[in-house]
């Protein structure tokens, strides 16, 4: 087993239409107004941009990302990602029934030697951080989407 390895999936049921949903979360720049362990997220006009996430841990991750596919009629949303972890995420958005499914998937490895260090006992730890991030993600997104 590679421990810097990650995989992660959350599945978030939404009170929104797809396209809604889908129009708040191609807008990566604005992130950091309604998902507060995204600390700073800035676009570049070339498909890139740069952002700044720290959950509970005392560590941010810097990243770059890089636009993969952007598809509103299938509901995908596709970044490369590169810096403190290289690899990908991914937004999916589908109808359901009331609203939509807002899939999220990412799988990275860690590339900067404290985190690799720390891999092994680390593991549970930054598991728990990212599920926390991304509790709190959904419960932004959900007022986020009651405010529009």
């Amino acid at each position: 087993m590679d421990w810097t390895h990650y995989r992660f999936r959350s599945v978030w049921p939404l009170p929104a239409p797809p396209a809604t949903v889908y129009a708040v979360l191609e807008r990566a720049e604005e992130y950091p107004r309604w998902w507060r362990q995204v600390r700073a997220a800035a676009r570049h006009g070339d498909g890139t941009g740069v952002v700044t996430i720290r959950s509970l841990l005392p560590y941010a991750l810097t990243l770059t990302v890089r636009e993969v596919r952007r598809d509103p009629v299938a509901g995908v949303l596709e970044v490369a990602l590169s810096g403190d972890v290289d690899g990908w995420a991914r937004w999916t958005i589908t109808a359901e029934a009331g609203g939509s499914l807002a899939r999220y998937e990412q799988e990275v490895d860690v590339t900067t030697p404290l985190l690799r260090w720390l891999a092994v006992p680390g593991r549970p730890l930054f598991r728990a951080n990212h599920w926390w991030m991304m509790r709190s993600g959904r419960r932004g997104l959900l007022a986020r989407l009651r405010a529009l």
